[in-house]
């Protein structure tokens, strides 16, 4: 059962951490191989490694979840167990997370570095600056957001259309005021006026791109490729015709090293990248899996939201283009967020309600069955224990999931970290020596439409699409450059297998609306935008920044 009364901050406070050296020793890097920065994070050099590339790639362990409501699933905080269980089971395990970005963290969530009894350290650190990778982002983002103002501004040789630029600026905040603005007022001085925007520096093309590139020089070529506008007459205008990609690459460069600090149990972990699912691929970095996986006989990772998001992008984008080959899957599940896809009110989740759990129960059976019948994947389902849950609902789900054709664990990581978790990993592994033969949701070689319309069908289980007037010449105009043949990456709410984040538990008969089709060239996929999901987040009535402190001996309080 989950122990009360100690918050999250003061369980990581009284952990005593290892110097990194000894975390790095653990999966054969040494002190040769580490940036240092200070005593319990460091920066990995991969050619400081000795025998990197020859060595055989361990199991990797996908965690995905059901979709997310404000109940709680705790997905991060199960990774997080399951790497510790391993390791508590004897074997040398590692652990791969997107780094938190600040607008969640100062706006509904507050900390995403797990919780309880699992979670990674230095907390308070890498919740907020880290290694300062998000900052270095977000000014290479904005680095080339100024050189094409100021190439309009003096004389605009390559004839930009300031009306048809798409490049935004980005800040690592949520900020709803910044959505759409009016640049460049006040005069000659002040630039050209026009219209432009923010959005989250987790959904900016530059994080894609440093999370899908494997070395500095295929880093430089891929910022080259960005597409930051077109001409009057519809040519594409690129970050190489601007001459910003080898700025942007020098800010990027240490930002691209793989950061390694340690669970409260002292699992390495790889913590490194932070695009989020909805509005981009949503999954660590590239350089980091394929390390640990050179580095560890198991290796966790998490894709971000629900297997319609997160594991959809990690397995259509990240293990087609990049050849990684997960071995087995978790879907996380609690009993409080089903009941609330079955119909039950927030306030209500704590009650007994057999009832609720029933009908929201369809919607953990679709993304267990878009891991198995989908992907190709075996799966065991992760029931994340809460205080609340009573015996009847934890038998009931265990029951019904294996009626279904896939196990279910009880998960007690929270409270009592890896100890909670080691029935779970020992499943996790024995599913990970089954035979597995990952498959896709879509073909490359599929027109656009039909690669959207593939993932609604399989994937989110609906009966179709809608495209927009604009999506349709967007979509156009990207086949007639050449793009048809990338991967797609879909932004849509997390909230709903729909496009439409009311619809909770498995929606039927539904259709998802296209509203537009980006080329997102330099980190090789095609943006999707359905609904009316945003690429630049607002603060909730009550943000978390509110309870969010520091004392004047430095304790930060509120990151929870």
């Amino acid at each position: 059962m989950r122990q009360m009364g100690k918050s999250d901050e003061e369980i990581a406070r009284e952990a005593g951490m290892l110097p990194i050296e000894e975390v790095a020793a653990k999966i054969g890097i040494g002190r040769q191989a580490l940036e240092l920065y200070g005593d319990y994070k460091a920066k990995i050099r991969e050619d400081r490694i000795e025998g990197l590339a020859g060595r055989r790639d361990g199991k990797l362990i996908l965690v995905t979840a059901i979709s997310p409501t404000p109940a709680g699933e705790g997905k991060t905080t199960v990774a997080i167990g399951l790497g510790d269980a391993l390791q508590r089971l004897g074997l040398k395990s590692a652990i791969v997370l997107r780094e938190p970005s600040l607008g969640p963290v100062f706006g509904r969530k507050g900390g995403a570095c797990g919780g309880g009894y699992a979670q990674v350290v230095p907390m308070e650190e890498i919740n907020l600056h880290f290694t300062g990778d998000i900052h270095a982002v977000g000014a290479a983002n904005n680095l080339l957001a100024a050189m094409i103002d100021n190439h309009i501004y003096f004389g605009n040789p390559l004839g930009i259309d300031p009306r048809r630029i798409t490049w935004k600026r980005a800040v690592d905040i949520n900020d709803r005021q910044l959505r759409s603005i009016v640049a460049g007022l006040g005069g000659n001085a002040n630039g050209v006026p026009r219209e432009d925007g923010f959005q989250i520096t987790a959904a900016s093309e530059v994080m894609a791109i440093l999370c899908l590139s494997e070395n500095l020089a295929e880093m430089k070529e891929r910022l080259k490729n960005i597409i930051v506008g077109y001409t009057r007459d519809g040519r594409p205008v690129t970050c190489g015709d601007l001459k910003a990609h080898g700025a942007m690459a020098a800010l990027l460069k240490d930002a691209l090293k793989p950061n390694l600090v340690q669970t409260l149990e002292h699992t390495p972990a790889f913590v490194h990248g932070g695009p989020f699912a909805n509005i981009a691929h949503g999954c660590s970095s590239i350089k980091a899996a394929r390390l640990a996986l050179k580095c560890a006989d198991y290796v966790v990772t998490e894709a971000g939201f629900g297997s319609d998001l997160g594991a959809e992008k990690f397995f259509d984008i990240n293990c087609r283009l990049f050849g990684l080959k997960p071995a087995a899957a978790v879907v996380v599940a609690t009993v409080r967020a089903l009941k609330m896809h079955g119909g039950a009110a927030l306030e209500d989740v704590g009650k007994e309600n057999l009832d609720a759990l029933a009908k929201g129960f369809p919607n953990l059976s679709k993304h267990v069955e878009n891991m198995q019948k989908v992907f190709g994947l075996p799966a065991v389902v992760a029931i994340n224990r809460f205080p609340s849950d009573s015996e009847a609902e934890l038998d009931w789900l265990a029951k019904k999931c294996e009626e279904t054709g896939v196990k279910a664990v009880r998960c007690e990581v929270w409270a009592k970290g890896g100890a909670g978790g080691e029935a779970l990993a020992r499943e996790a592994v024995k599913l990970a020596e089954r035979e597995s033969r990952l498959s896709y949701a879509y073909d490359l070689e599929d027109p656009i439409p039909v690669k959207i319309e593939k993932l609604v069908r399989r994937v989110y289980g609906g009966k179709g699409i809608e495209i927009t007037a604009q999506a349709e010449k967007a979509i156009e105009k990207l086949e007639r450059m050449g793009c048809g043949n990338l991967p797609i990456c879909v932004a849509k709410t997390p909230y709903s297998l729909s496009d439409d984040p009311k619809k909770l538990g498995r929606p039927a008969d539904f259709t998802v609306t296209v509203r537009d089709v980006k080329c997102s060239a330099g980190a090789g996929f095609l943006v999707v935008f359905t609904g009316d999901v945003q690429t630049m987040p607002g603060l909730p009535k009550k943000p978390a920044a509110e309870s969010i402190d520091v004392d004047g001996e430095g304790r930060i309080s509120g990151l929870f």
